[in-house]
């Protein structure tokens, strides 16, 4: 089951099954590295153990790893592996090693994030360990956390004290705007004859030209 692209009922959360490697196993995201997309099912005993075993293997090598698609795999038996046995300390437990709940509990939120969202963190874009702080929040402020890491450029530490004022009840929007910073600014590049006549119409209806793409992709997203 694929993730429901239409905006006006955007899941928050993933949509396809857990372990499945929707993105790592893409080739437009991950290109020639798509062949090597290792699903986990946690109704297959040897699956889940193969969870296990992943799972341990990243939690001692995840330190400074810049390889996305990897920890996204690490992330995908985090969850197969929570599912298969039952629990967060059953999976630590399963696991072995040094690894904890608290490891198995973020990375598993991290592949439970939207595939939107997911897709950044394969293509480089958002680095996994912000995707981390992203899945600390829940619903639509997962989005504008992961689209302001993009129009900003925002930093590991900068999202990390971002989701925890967002968790404790602040809106994205002025935790961002406490930095000078605006939640849906963004640049666009327009073919000139689109430029030129989007300027007229809003020169000649006297609204500011963000007013009038904001109407036509409210009529374009069905919002």
């Amino acid at each position: 089951m694929s993730e429901d692209p239409d905006a006006s009922d955007r899941p928050a959360d993933r949509e396809s099954p857990v372990g499945e490697p929707v993105v790592r196993a893409d080739p437009s995201v991950t290109g020639e590295r798509a062949t090597e997309a290792v699903g986990f099912d946690p109704d297959d005993p040897e699956s889940v153990q193969l969870a296990a075993d992943t799972v341990r293997s990243f939690a001692e090598n995840t330190v400074g790893s810049e390889d996305h698609v990897y920890m996204l795999r690490g992330a995908a038996a985090c969850a197969a592996l929570v599912r298969g046995v039952g629990s967060y300390k059953q999976a630590a437990e399963r696991a072995g090693g040094d690894v904890s709940v608290s490891f198995i509990r973020k990375w598993a939120r991290v592949h439970d994030l939207p595939q939107a969202i997911r897709r950044h963190v394969a293509r480089g874009t958002i680095a996994p360990t912000a995707a981390k702080h992203i899945a600390r929040v829940s619903g639509d402020d997962r989005y504008a956390l992961a689209w302001a890491t993009l129009e900003h450029d925002l930093t590991v530490r900068e999202i990390r004290r971002l989701a925890s004022e967002v968790s404790n009840g602040a809106s994205v929007e002025d935790a961002l705007a406490d930095r000078g910073l605006t939640l849906g600014e963004m640049t666009i590049t327009l073919p000139p004859d689109q430029y030129i006549e989007l300027r007229r119409r809003a020169s000649v209806e006297n609204v500011d030209p963000d007013d009038l793409l904001a109407e036509a992709l409210d009529a374009y997203l069905e919002l």
